[in-house]
């Protein structure tokens, strides 16, 4: 549980970010338009983006996200198209004149940062740049959310796809799904199993299942983080979450396997209390074989 002096330090910090970095100001950065909007020029982008993106990315309600959007729209930054194929889909692109708002909202954030900067000496600024990468990193992590799917899901299809295709490019043998000892979409399915996608701004970024075969320990299958979510603390979250399921449906033990190449995946099972054991299937693409007792199981 987080105690007050938590909450203190936390409120602290947010107070002297913002007076610091200006955002209490109507005009942010010295222009003719608050935060919020300047932010939504950053976030589209050279492509533009999807208005579902941008509330998902942002944290922002519809409506909020549609008054700065007309706002934009009425300055002559911004265009808000629909889709031919489906009306509700919202597509906004930067205009010309956007673009170079954009620019000059680039170049007023430089200065701003090289003022953070300036007061101190080299080994503060090293210091400063280090927590301030660390902040980000535990905050990003703060937006992953971890959900139980149908692993026919799309999400769950798209996470699975990218994870063989990973698979093919590190194993010096490729990697066919075929060969392997895949579960069947009803072995992840309740009960005889369940299937997790993480998803980081509405996107999925990682997936794990979980097997629950009648009298044998459970087993975790099909776990893997995207590239861009690594370093967050995803596949820790993912074993916490699958054992938490395993002992919910009262099994002692759970296993695993996996390929000698994957150094991150054996070093985080061992990190996380799995000890090695003895070949207990017949996967071709494993060299190692591991289990772990399961905390609060039967």
């Amino acid at each position: 549980m987080t105690d007050a002096a938590h909450i203190d330090d936390v409120r602290r910090f947010n107070r002297t970010v913002t007076a610091r970095v200006g955002v209490l100001h109507d005009r942010y950065l010295g222009r003719d338009r608050p935060i919020g909007e300047a932010r939504l020029l950053w976030e589209i982008g050279e492509d533009g983006r999807d208005v579902r993106q941008l509330r998902e990315r942002l944290g922002l309600d519809s409506g909020y996200v549609s008054r700065l959007l007309r706002s934009l729209e009425a300055a002559g930054l911004v265009t808000v198209e629909s889709a031919e194929a489906d009306r509700r889909v919202r597509t906004v692109r930067l205009t010309e004149a956007g673009r170079g708002e954009r620019d000059v909202l680039d170049r007023r954030s430089d200065e701003v940062a090289a003022s953070l900067l300036a007061p101190l000496n080299a080994g503060q600024r090293e210091r400063l740049v280090a927590a301030m990468a660390e902040v980000d990193r535990l905050l990003t992590a703060g937006t992953v959310s971890i959900d139980e799917v149908d692993p026919e899901h799309p999400d769950a299809v798209f996470c699975l796809r990218s994870f063989y295709a990973e698979l093919g490019e590190r194993f010096d043998t490729g990697f066919d799904p075929l060969r392997s000892l895949l579960p069947d979409a009803g072995e992840l399915r309740p009960p005889r199993g369940v299937f997790l996608v993480a998803r980081q701004y509405g996107e999925p970024v990682g997936c794990g299942g979980l097997k629950l075969p009648a009298g044998l320990p459970a087993e975790v299958k099909r776990m893997w983080v995207a590239p861009s979510a690594r370093g967050l603390g995803l596949g820790r979250r993912f074993l916490a979450e699958l054992e938490a399921r395993a002992a919910a449906a009262g099994r002692a033990v759970l296993r695993l396997d996996t390929n000698k190449v994957l150094d991150e995946a054996i070093g985080l099972y061992r990190a996380y209390g799995f000890r090695e054991i003895p070949a207990f299937n017949d996967e071709p693409y494993a060299h190692h074989w591991f289990e772990k007792e399961v905390r609060g199981g039967a």
